[in-house]
């Protein structure tokens, strides 16, 4: 229930700001607007709201829909109404209403990513396991808890940052350099050779291949000290690495706060690293009552969660920057596709985009805003390929006729809407092909 309801929400979202595009334009060009509606076949609901305005549909399939404008489809028009005609309209204002869906689903994804940037998006800082043997990572000296701060100069700060980046890389190609802070806080530059990874692996988990692995266990560096707390108050900061508790050496985070827990109330002498200097400090754990049992707590957390947040100006572009990076990517995808470097089993379905609908919803509001963010950015790219069934089709013939100084002949538009088709049916059987084959797990 949760799947089919966030998938439903998701696509009435991305429809109706896609069809509103191409509805404030027309409006805005004197263009009248008969019927705006969300799903194709039999109306359920049809409102109108003054007598000959736009009628507005909720239809029975909600997979699709669309503004219909006067004189769109060449219909008789009544003298008085030639003005307000789409067809009887200047070529450049139709090539703005038709460009205004696209555009719409652009804005959306902007609006989102914008909203989350200034919100801040949480995520896992991109601290690395020791790399398996005979893998990029390892050849190209990966240790165990180094970070990764930046990606070909590019800073980043939580997993997806990576995945993201190295999702770019694959499709490019090339040699791959990485700013890495290890668990001594000095920085240094790895380089990791993709050759044994092709646009290919895209489908699969290219990050274990590299050999770039999350961390099972974390360091006992401090991320946040709590105002007012006794790990405040005893002078520690963050960034300080925790390297032993009352002279017993400790491995990891784990071992550092059982250490502490079991000292409530005690004074307890740590071993901490910071900017390069070994030095003691003296804290006392605040008692807490935890399950029963009496524990100590000096108001410190680790450094592995993040939160991505920009200023309102910085988020801004950020989230335009992001939305065309996503659309350059997708668009480079579908011709590595064409070329056959990618296999065209990235190609997705309404079967899987409605799982990873259902998915993202469960896990939070944030990754579901996120989600429609792209597939929005993807509805665009989509609309506007050059195929005539599609808005970037009517673009295309909008396009020749700017050259040509007159409208592309009824036959040529006939021949290119059944070529357009065709390849769209071709389109939607290998992804669904695809969503059957992901779902059978082969």
């Amino acid at each position: 229930m949760l799947t089919a309801f966030a998938f439903l929400l998701a696509l009435c979202v991305l429809i109706v700001f896609h069809e509103l595009g191409h509805y404030w334009v027309a409006r805005l060009c004197g263009v009248k607007v008969l019927r705006f509606s969300l799903g194709f076949g039999k109306p359920l609901y049809i409102k109108q709201f003054q007598p000959g305005g736009t009628e507005w549909v909720v239809a029975a399939f909600p997979l699709g829909g669309y503004v219909k404008m006067l004189g769109e489809q060449d219909d008789q028009v009544a003298a008085a109404d030639l003005p307000f005609a789409f067809n009887r309209q200047s070529v450049l204002k139709r090539i703005c209403i038709v460009a205004a869906g696209p555009m719409a689903n652009f804005v959306l994804a902007i609006l989102i990513y914008w909203g989350l940037f200034v919100y801040g998006m949480p995520g896992q800082r991109p601290l690395l396991d020791a790399p398996a043997a005979q893998t990029a990572a390892a050849a190209a000296g990966i240790a165990r808890w180094d970070v990764i701060e930046q990606i070909d100069a590019e800073p980043v700060q939580t997993w997806e940052d990576v995945n993201w980046h190295l999702a770019k890389k694959l499709v490019d190609g090339g040699e791959l350099s990485l700013t890495v802070r290890n668990a001594q806080g000095q920085l240094a530059q790895k380089h990791l050779l993709l050759s044994g990874l092709s646009g290919n692996d895209l489908d699969k988990d290219f990050l274990t291949k590299l050999g770039l692995h999350p961390a099972k266990t974390i360091p006992a560096r401090l991320g946040k000290i709590v105002p007012g707390s006794p790990a405040e108050n005893a002078g520690l900061q963050v960034g300080d690495l925790v390297l032993a508790v009352n002279g017993k050496t400790v491995s990891d985070w784990l071992a550092f706060t059982e250490a502490v827990r079991e000292q409530p109330d005690k004074t307890v002498l740590l071993e901490v690293q910071r900017q390069g200097y070994t030095r003691s400090i003296a804290v006392v754990p605040k008692s807490v009552l935890e399950k029963g049992k009496t524990i100590g707590r000096i108001g410190v957390a680790s450094d592995l969660l993040v939160k991505a947040q920009y200023p309102f100006g910085q988020a801004l572009t950020r989230s335009a920057l992001k939305c065309w990076d996503t659309s350059v990517f997708s668009l480079k995808i579908l011709g590595r596709m064409i070329t056959g470097d990618v296999s065209w089993r990235n190609l997705s379905g309404p079967v899987t985009i409605a799982q990873v609908a259902g998915e993202t919803a469960s896990i939070g509001w944030l990754p579901y805003l996120l989600f429609i963010a792209l597939v929005s950015v993807s509805l665009g790219v989509m609309n506007l390929l050059p195929l005539p069934i599609l808005d970037g089709g009517h673009l295309m013939y909008y396009m020749v006729e700017v050259i040509k100084g007159s409208p592309v002949s009824l036959q040529a538009m006939e021949i290119g809407q059944r070529v357009g088709i065709a390849v769209l049916v071709l389109l939607m059987g290998l992804a669904l092909y695809n969503d059957i084959v992901r779902l059978l797990g082969q």
